[in-house]
């Protein structure tokens, strides 16, 4: 079953888990990434920090864990599990106003912003680490037919690069990662 199939909550269950895969296998936090001037560890940093804005920016405050600086995968398994216990929970269904993106029912905004955040940056950690992730490609073609009607929009954010050219017939994931501005052969220096 792909990704998009799932409802919000199961969908996160599945993508933090696939985040976890890596999380669990990193070797080195100060690895470089995709994501010029990121190494591994500001790739969790972001994940955290983001979406914890984004929740008080709407009067939800998450349960603090470890900090990303001092345990990396201790912060992401405290934050995965805060995030699924809102989606989990009884106000998944709530209505929520956020000042830049409008109004949204809890686990939509949720589903929107940040578990397709995660989606997207397991592939940054784990190209730090050397690995090629196994990203569900009918959900990254289900992304990317969302983000190219509104390309323009997302550039002039500064929360995308220029889109990097991918070979003809290169596949869903490949091609996402190229229109978000990730160059699909970055590999870490050896």
């Amino acid at each position: 079953m792909s990704l998009s199939e799932l409802d919000a909550a199961a969908r996160h269950r599945e993508v933090a888990t696939g985040f976890s895969g890596i999380v669990a296998v990193v070797a080195d936090w100060e690895a470089p990434t995709p994501v010029d001037g990121w190494v591994a560890r500001d790739v969790v940093a972001h994940l955290v920090d983001w979406s914890t804005g984004f929740l008080e920016a709407v009067g939800i405050s998450l349960p603090g864990g470890p900090s990303v600086a001092d345990d990396p995968a201790g912060a992401w398994s405290a934050h995965a599990a805060s995030i699924q216990g809102l989606l989990d929970g009884s106000r998944a269904d709530e209505t929520i106003t956020h000042p830049m993106t409008g109004e949204h029912r809890l686990a939509d905004a949720i589903d929107r912003f940040y578990t397709a955040d995660v989606f997207m940056h397991t592939w940054d950690l784990a190209r730090s680490q050397g690995i090629t992730p196994e990203l569900d490609a009918a959900h990254a073609q289900l992304m990317l037919d969302g983000m190219v009607p509104i390309e323009d929009m997302m550039r002039r954010s500064g929360q995308y690069g220029p889109a990097v050219e991918v070979p003809a017939g290169a596949d869903a994931v490949t091609r996402l990662m190229g229109f978000i501005g990730r160059d699909p052969a970055w590999a870490p220096r050896v």
